[in-house]
């Protein structure tokens, strides 16, 4: 049970991020992905079912979404899995993803070129 009073969460976790890193840290990755308009929140309550207010407290930076929702955020967002990874401790995978994504791009100038060449 949680104490009734108090700012910090009990037994902490540890890990070298709190509550009010990721809430931040999530609110970046959606500016960077989505901006700062209503659209932006328009958008982001549509990927993830949520109501107005909780998305625009996930932009401010106040709260942070909850798991279905980050999962959710993760699958339309490349801004916020990059970010979810990068707190999980998983670089590899962030590169793995940007290795294949490079791959693709040339793929497309290759077939760009040989079009040109035809």
């Amino acid at each position: 049970m949680l104490p009734k009073k108090g700012k910090v969460f009990p037994g902490g976790n540890g890990r070298g991020h709190d509550k009010a890193d990721y809430a931040m840290m999530v609110a970046e990755a959606l500016r960077a992905q989505l901006g700062t308009s209503h659209q932006g929140i328009k958008t982001a309550m549509r990927w993830t079912g949520a109501g107005e207010r909780t998305v625009k407290n996930w932009f401010a930076g106040t709260n942070g979404p909850s798991g279905e929702h980050l999962i959710a955020l993760a699958r339309h967002s490349d801004a916020v899995l990059d970010m979810f990874l990068l707190m999980a401790g998983r670089r590899t995978a962030i590169a793995g993803e940007k290795l294949v994504d490079a791959r693709i791009k040339l793929a497309e100038a290759l077939a760009f070129i040989d079009t040109l060449l035809n």
